[in-house]
């Protein structure tokens, strides 16, 4: 009998019930109990549908209040120490880690390998001890077995703990902790061994990446002393191929291995000849990272032989933890039918992998009408006219060569720039967003109702607009922004006006903490069919003398951190998109708006795991990108935005884009991200984040003059820019102000320094 599990669950509930109740938390609207209870009612609804849909054990601790890796961080109490928390974490103190308090700022947050999921990164020094609080993980253990689902616990392995973490201290070997850390899980395993649990998955993804020798040498070590706690252990790699760590993976002692069988499908084969016998081959056979159905009779080809050699030793499972995709198709009531029967969520998945099941162990004719209704979604999709678009594949086909091309080299660019705006030294700027008020958010939702009429709705957005644009000046900003309350999603919004994307109305996945994002599904060709930002800007530009950004989102993010098709390359897909995007800068230089932002956060997060696959990659998105800018005059300056990831390994790539000026995050990490810059001697202009939007903390003016202290000392005075590390629009206007404030006094401060 082939089994079936998952590796994770949507972490945020059906309606983003976590995200709510952890704002009223936040607020003092929702007492520990209270936000425990929410927490309690996600898991047992997902626990419900895994064993509805016939899984043969349930996962549990795949649930976060916040993240995964700070609940190890709690787990193992090993909080950074310049919070003084000692070993034991309370709720309290774990929001403090992720969100900063009066006197630290949070835990610095970056990128989940190649997903647009952030996690929080773990501290580590010579002096970092390790304390098991097991109750972060055994009280959901006992809960689930309470309410009678057999549970199959959930673990960050811990070389994936210590790999992802950073070293506080130059020169120090994360990988020396390892020793340190082993006694803690091998006291937590024991005790779910006591609890009477049969398996844990142990998470171990860095097995897709290129690793030092060292750290894949460790993995016998780590396994080993895991294995002496006496409960079965399936070891877990997801998001590629393991390629020179399949065999490594495989050899290890421990009971099952789990391979991606969508991305690293190409290796099942050797896989199963590397196998011992008496090991268990999870096989993540669905995709847990896209929404598209899979091909259940296709899946079924590769699978049955496995089934054939291995018998119950198989199991299957999507590729990764569903917490990726959004919930439930269930209340989606707006999408259009047949587009609808090509998607399959987290629930459809768990449905789809019940048939599966099904299929293997009593054959295929038991689930004939769920696989011929899959049948027939996926021919649909195959033939509908609406993904093809001809128009759109003659222009991407008849594109030039130096089409991605600026007119002139930056210096001259530069030059032209300079006289156009006058700007000072050290100019100030927002990243694009300002705070979405209730009034906004209202106003809005009311016009999508259509209980607002648009003429009113326009106005609505036009005196928030006015607001924004008042509030800037009386900061003394230098560069405006028309602050995007029009906007519901920096992705969403552009994928509303142009052909080729769907939305759904409940689509939400987790980004990090509180932080939900409904992906647009990109389905077909993609196409403009009409200005969509140049009214906003304009009217913005005709309320100030002082220069107004243009605000667009970059085709690389654009296709990230969307839902992508997977019938074309992505590189196809992204030119289509950067297509799109030229001509709305085009529109905007017509509108007399002389500077174009066009952010690309995700752009680091399209990587492949791999550095071989690198350069193809990197050469189809920074084209991408440069056809989306490359048409303008010399004396309109375009920006682009970067954030929350590790940028000194690209950074040649990132100055091929060529954009004018590059704003990126880097308060967090007290800018220690901007250092590489320096070294590299980026030639391009740069701003660096001097204060952290995601913490409701105001820094100082002495802390951002420090840091900007700390950048001048890397990068010449007049290449740098002043801006926050990233939009506003999740923040208070009160605290925005305060904020901005500091940061015109602090630039306003380095100018008398570096007055000529």
């Amino acid at each position: 009998m082939a089994l079936a599990h998952v590796l994770g669950a949507p972490r945020i509930g059906p309606h983003r019930e976590l995200k709510f109740a952890l704002e009223r938390h936040w607020r003092g609207e929702l007492d520990e109990a209270g936000l425990r209870a929410a927490a309690s009612g996600i898991r047992q609804a997902n626990w419900r549908a895994q064993a509805e849909a016939g899984l043969d054990c349930v996962a549990v601790g795949d649930f976060a209040y916040y993240d995964p890796m700070l609940t190890h961080v709690a787990l193992f109490g090993c909080a950074p120490a310049r919070f003084g928390f000692g070993a034991r974490i309370g709720l309290a103190e774990y929001f403090q880690l992720a969100r900063g308090n009066a006197d630290c700022h949070a835990m610095e947050m970056t990128k989940w390998f190649d997903t647009n999921y952030h996690y929080l990164v773990p501290e580590f020094g010579p002096d970092t001890a390790f304390t098991l609080d097991g109750r972060w993980l055994l009280d959901e253990v006992a809960e689930a077995q309470t309410a009678g689902f057999k549970a199959k616990p959930v673990l960050i392995g811990p070389l994936t703990f210590l790999y992802l973490g950073k070293p506080k201290q130059a020169g120090f070997d994360r990988l020396d902790l390892l020793d340190r850390l082993l006694p803690a899980y091998v006291r937590l395993l024991a005790a779910l061994r006591a609890a009477g649990i049969e398996w844990v998955q142990i998470d171990e993804p860095i097995l897709s990446l290129d690793l030092p020798p060292a750290w894949r040498a460790a993995f016998e070590r780590s396994c080993h002393a895991l294995r002496s706690a006496g409960v079965k252990l399936l070891l877990a790699s997801y998001f590629g191929p393991l390629r020179d760590n399949l065999l490594t993976a495989l050899q290890l002692p421990v009971d099952g291995v789990h391979l991606d069988g969508v991305r690293g499908g190409g290796e099942l084969a050797q896989a199963l000849d590397w196998l011992p016998a008496t090991k268990v081959l999870s096989v993540g056979v669905l995709d847990g990272r896209n929404v598209w159905c899979d091909d259940l009779a296709a899946v079924l080809d590769r699978t049955e032989p496995l089934q054939a050699r291995l018998g119950d030793r198989l199991w299957v499972a999507p590729s990764c933890s569903l917490a990726h995709v959004p919930v439930s198709l269930a209340p989606e009531t707006r999408l259009d039918a047949e587009l609808k029967s090509w998607l399959a969520f987290a629930a459809e998945k768990l449905e789809a992998l019940g048939t599966l099941r099904a299929a293997l162990n009593r054959g295929r004719a038991a689930v004939a009408p769920a696989l011929d209704m899959n049948g027939r979604a996926l021919a649909s999709r195959r033939q509908s006219p609406r993904v093809h678009d001809a128009v759109v594949a003659a222009r991407v086909a008849a594109l030039r060569a130096d089409a991605d091309r600026r007119h002139s080299p930056f210096a001259a660019r530069q030059a032209a720039q300079r006289a156009r705006f006058a700007l000072p030294l050290f100019p100030t700027t927002t990243i694009g967003s300002f705070p979405q008020t209730p009034d906004i958010r209202q106003a809005r939702a009311r016009f999508k109702r259509g209980e607002l009429a648009e003429a009113a709705y326009v106005q609505a957005m036009r005196t928030e607009i006015e607001t924004a644009v008042r509030r800037q000046a009386a900061l003394g900003l230098d560069v405006l922004v028309h602050g995007e309350a029009e906007r519901n999603d920096m992705v969403e919004y552009f994928g509303e006006q142009l052909a080729g994307f769907a939305f759904s109305q409940n689509g939400w996945v987790q980004s990090y903490g509180s932080r939900c994002v409904k992906q647009p599904i990109l389905y077909g060709d993609v196409s403009r069919p009409r200005p969509m930002t140049v009214e906003w800007t304009r009217y913005a530009q005709s309320l100030t003398g002082k220069p107004v950004k243009g605000m667009l989102t970059g085709p690389v993010t654009m296709l990230q951190w969307s839902f992508v098709r997977d019938d074309q390359p992505r590189a196809v897909t992204a030119l289509q998109l950067a297509l799109a995007i030229r001509d709305e800068v085009a529109d905007l230089e017509a509108a007399g708006i002389g500077i174009v932002q066009i952010d690309e956060p995700a752009y680091r997060e399209g990587l492949p795991l791999r550095r071989a696959d690198w350069p193809a990659y990197l050469d189809w998105a920074g084209r991408a990108f440069r056809v989306a800018a490359a048409a303008v005059r010399d004396d309109t300056q375009i920006h682009t935005h970067m954030c929350y990831s590790e940028f000194n390994d690209i950074l040649p790539a990132i100055a091929a884009m060529d954009a004018d000026v590059i704003t990126i995050e880097t308060s967090r990490s007290d800018m220690e991200l901007l250092r590489g810059f320096g070294e590299f001697a980026y030639p391009n202009e740069i701003g660096p984040g001097v204060y952290d939007i995601h913490s409701p903390r105001v820094p100082s003016v002495e802390e951002m003059r420090r840091l900007l202290d700390k950048a001048a000392a890397v990068i010449p005075p007049g290449h740098l820019w002043v801006n926050p590390d990233c939009g506003l629009k999740t923040r208070d206007w009160p605290e925005t102000e305060a904020a901005l404030a500091g940061m015109v006094a602090a630039a306003r401060a380095m100018r008398r320094v570096y007055a000529i």
